[in-house]
């Protein structure tokens, strides 16, 4: 029996851990098949408060395990296959059918990146491909970017690029774009953007150094193949919320993210909370799931002391 258990270890888990452990509660942190979340893909992080020179993404992360681990926070490898939040304690089947009980829950298990599935894009994630304009925008200045996607975030992603690309090309395998019509305006009005519809992605495409150099694609009309260069390929076409372990256990929006009381990081269950991008639809930034990490330990704090009063659970169950 734990008094918490959290489940994810990014930068929203890790902090969680931090607080919680600090707070004397001891918790159990299970890492799943990604420990550390995306950060790990992530070369170097300069948007992160207090690194003045910016920091590798997996070296932050490990400091931030450490962090935890130095205060009394457990770490447990494996994978999470079902819960049961119908009665307390709550209940965690783990993998290999060992099952964890714990008083609250904190679920920080982020939300994955869709990808194109195509070669060349995984083995140069970090290295010229990216999900994350605002994380890595800065890196292309003055350089030419491939957008992939055809969605309001494809628009928003190419719109904010050109502050620093040369240009931006926007790639998209349909003549017709799924984005807003003031999205799309805001794209077309900006010179930067230039368009390349119609076309669906083959390969990223690499030098003889391993540096990429563009996004092979088909044009759907002719069938013939083309390269789009560019120093940087920007993959835009949605993220996926890490909940399906939790089947129906708690309540989640149309798109599989758990939905959370505004303000805090209360789910529909009192004494389970959600914090980083799981329950982000929104910015999806390593400082604001950290920061959401800080208020779940908190909100968690202030369960177990049964100084937090639920009166919105109802509601949100209806």
């Amino acid at each position: 029996m734990y008094k918490s258990i959290v489940i994810g270890t990014g930068p929203a888990g890790l902090t969680a851990a931090i607080y919680l452990a600090r707070a004397n509660l001891k918790p159990l942190v299970i890492e799943g098949i990604q420990p550390g979340g995306q950060l790990t893909t992530t070369t170097e992080v300069e948007n992160f408060p207090g690194f003045t020179d910016g920091i590798q993404g997996p070296v932050l992360m490990d400091n931030m395990r450490k962090q935890a681990e130095r205060f009394g926070a457990e770490f447990r490898s494996g994978w999470v296959e079902q819960v049961d939040f119908s009665n307390r304690p709550f209940k965690i089947r783990m993998e290999g059918g060992d099952t964890l009980e714990a008083e609250t829950i904190i679920i920080s298990t982020g939300a994955s990146a869709k990808y194109l599935g195509i070669p060349g894009e995984q083995e140069n994630v970090g290295r010229g491909v990216s999900t994350c304009a605002t994380c890595d925008g800065f890196f292309f200045r003055g350089k030419k970017i491939v957008v992939v996607g055809g969605g309001d975030s494809a628009m928003e992603e190419a719109s904010f690029l050109t502050r620093f690309a040369s240009s931006v090309t926007l790639v998209h395998r349909r003549e017709e774009l799924r984005a807003s019509k003031i999205m799309q305006d805001r794209a077309r009005g900006n010179e930067k953007v230039q368009w390349a519809l119609n076309r669906t992605p083959i390969a990223v495409v690499t030098d003889e150094n391993g540096t990429v150099k563009g996004l092979q694609v088909r044009n759907n009309v002719t069938n013939q193949e083309e390269l789009v260069e560019a120093d940087g390929v920007f993959v835009a076409i949605g993220h996926t919320p890490n909940t399906k372990f939790l089947g129906d256990a708690i309540r989640t929006d149309e798109q599989g993210y758990i939905v959370v009381k505004p303000g805090t990081t209360e789910t529909n269950i009192p004494g389970v909370f959600a914090c980083g991008d799981v329950q982000d639809t929104r910015y999806r930034q390593a400082i604001t799931a950290a920061g959401s990490g800080c208020m779940a330990a908190m909100d968690c704090e202030k369960y177990l002391e049964g100084s937090m009063v639920h009166d919105w659970s109802e509601t949100l169950n209806k």
